[in-house]
């Protein structure tokens, strides 16, 4: 399939990498312009192109957003509709800036960007691991001690394919359920960062807290 990317930094670079290992086609994409990324792309070869936000989100199948929360507003709504949309995001307020509805813990990141693209279907991953690592700690299905990786979302059928992805890049995958239980595995939590395999991971969900509640 075609996946884009809007945010070709540590996370998003490192994904194009892992979509390209499995014969996936990539659009990556910056705030700075395609001209700023013939490096990766030369890197990731006949399978990669550069282009806008625009291009990433009306070319790819699955698109991901991996840019800091604070810009969530500028991913376009409309090339978006209808698709899956995997979101990394976690909230950091000092880059980020105060977020009032995510200090009052009313609702989580990937829920505010599902409100900003409510005809798409966002799925939260990839936002608990250190991005050196998504490259380097893949393994095969059923081998021992698999990494694995947590994800939310609302809608099934984009989890499975999302849980598809990780599989195919090496990763068990535990459904946290629906976005709205995405803080589970936000910072600060038992699983965020950590090797964990899946097993490890349901159990440090369970033992995730509220901020509030510590």
């Amino acid at each position: 399939m075609v996946i884009g990317l809007i945010g070709a930094g540590n996370i998003g670079s490192q994904v194009a990498r892992l979509a390209v290992a499995a014969g996936h086609e990539v659009i990556v994409s910056n705030s700075r312009g395609p001209e700023t990324l013939t490096e990766l792309v030369a890197e990731l070869g006949e399978r990669a192109r550069a282009g806008t936000a625009h291009d990433a989100a009306e070319g790819g199948e699955v698109v991901v957003v991996t840019i800091p929360l604070k810009h969530y507003r500028s991913v376009p709504v409309d090339p978006l509709a209808g698709k899956i949309v995997i979101d990394t995001n976690n909230y950091s307020p000092g880059r980020d800036g105060r977020i009032a509805e995510l200090d009052d813990e009313s609702t989580t990141t990937s829920e505010l960007l599902q409100a900003h693209l409510p005809g798409s279907r966002v799925v939260k991953a990839f936002n608990h691991i250190y991005a050196p690592e998504l490259t380097t700690d893949g393994r095969p299905a059923g081998t021992d001690n698999r990494r694995g990786l947590v994800i939310a979302g609302d809608d099934a059928g984009a989890k499975e394919t999302v849980t598809m992805l990780l599989d195919q890049f090496g990763f068990d995958t535990v459904d946290a359920g629906p976005l709205s239980e995405g803080w589970r595995i936000q910072r600060d939590t038992p699983g965020y960062g950590p090797r964990r395999t899946a097993a490890e991971l349901r159990a440090d969900l369970a033992a995730a807290k509220r901020y509030a509640e510590r």
